[in-house]
């Protein structure tokens, strides 16, 4: 039996669009279903092909209009087959336990917070886009040999529901540091940092805010019941009380940007760490020169000008235009905390497990 890609639709930061995209996770359940191995479905080597296709892993939040791959192939000739793989940072471990045994070409959502691992790994092949001249060469990992190309940048900021607040006649919270005030107990809803960037990021906020006493935080947010999941999909759209779900937390770990999908809701502009997503050829990939063509299409016009309606986060390259409104309803942070790559790659591990120690997992 032949079995097509599933089509999955995944809303990123408050809105989702359909998508010719695929999870491994729900690849593996109709494979199951059907009693066949994963090779059946597509996940063997020749999934990733050289010739008319070419393949990019990224992850579940990823989300961009038909129309652009559609463009892409008009552009180019290439059908461009999108994985999704889950969160940022399970994606940045996946291609870093496997350098030169990839299973796609092309990656793209690895930020600055996870960006050393898969280039240290080896995991990734160096090309310089000519097109990142025009902004993205501004955000390029610092002692790399362009191994990633920035696509996106936002700011990871704890997100507030104030129409929620408001009905319970409560006064939200204007920092970060108040979320361990007894007050607003069981009402926030955090990200993992061994899984998540934007968790990840969250957690550098805390140590950079308070180098010597940030583990005496998360014992706070613990003690005030404070909600960890996975990922960010899980966290707003489900916990959330604006989020599609329509979940009993009004203190969720989001973007700055998100308040422009989600009326009602605001950011906490204190709380703010610069991301930056990248995109990058896989090491061993099938179709080198079909990833290269993705890297160049990621920084077009074609889908720069994309990214805030369907992403929600800001395009790297110059003159790109933003849709009405747009500045005013997610503001540009007046300062984020910006910690360089390699500075976390030679802490996160350390980082990672006094954090856990500090939260009993």
């Amino acid at each position: 039996m032949t079995v097509s890609w599933l089509s999955v639709k995944r809303p990123r930061r408050g809105v989702g669009k359909p998508s010719r995209a695929v999870t491994m996770a729900a690849m593996a359940a109709v494979c199951g279903l059907l009693g066949a191995g994963l090779t059946a479905c597509g996940d063997d080597d020749s999934s990733a092909a050289g010739g008319s296709e070419v393949v990019m892993l990224t992850h579940d939040s990823f989300e961009l209009p038909e129309s652009v791959y559609e463009a892409f192939t008009e552009e180019t000739g290439l059908t461009l087959k999108v994985i999704k793989s889950g969160d940022a940072g399970a994606l940045a471990s996946t291609i870093s336990l496997t350098p030169g045994k990839p299973k796609a070409d092309v990656v793209f959502g690895i930020d600055n917070t996870f960006a050393s691992r898969p280039i240290e790994n080896g995991a990734l092949e160096p090309y310089k886009s000519p097109a990142a001249v025009d902004g993205a060469s501004a955000y390029a990992v610092a002692d790399s040999n362009n191994e990633l190309t920035a696509v996106t940048r936002g700011d990871v900021c704890l997100n507030l529901d104030d129409s929620w607040f408001e009905k319970h006649d409560m006064t939200p919270p204007k920092s970060f540091r108040d979320l361990t005030d007894a007050k607003y107990a069981n009402l926030s809803a955090l990200l993992d940092p061994g899984t998540s960037s934007p968790g990840m990021a969250f957690l550098l906020t805390t140590v950079n805010a308070d180098p010597r006493g940030w583990q005496e935080y998360w014992k706070k947010m613990v003690a005030n019941k404070a909600t960890i999941v996975s990922g960010w999909e899980i966290a707003y759209n489900q916990l959330f009380s604006a989020g599609e779900g329509r979940g009993q937390k009004p203190i969720v770990l989001s973007y700055a940007s998100s308040p422009a999908a989600t009326p009602g809701t605001s950011a906490l502009l204190d709380s703010c760490f610069g991301q930056v997503e990248y995109v990058g050829i896989l090491k061993g990939a099938k179709n080198v020169d079909g990833a290269r063509k993705v890297v160049d299409f990621m920084l077009s016009q074609t889908v720069q000008r994309e990214l805030p309606s369907s992403m929600y986060v800001y395009p790297v390259q110059k003159g790109t235009p933003l849709p009405d409104g747009w500045q005013q309803r997610a503001p540009v942070p007046a300062w984020t905390i910006k910690i360089p790559p390699a500075v976390i790659a030679k802490n996160r591990e350390q980082w990672l497990q006094q954090w856990r120690d500090a939260v009993g997992r």
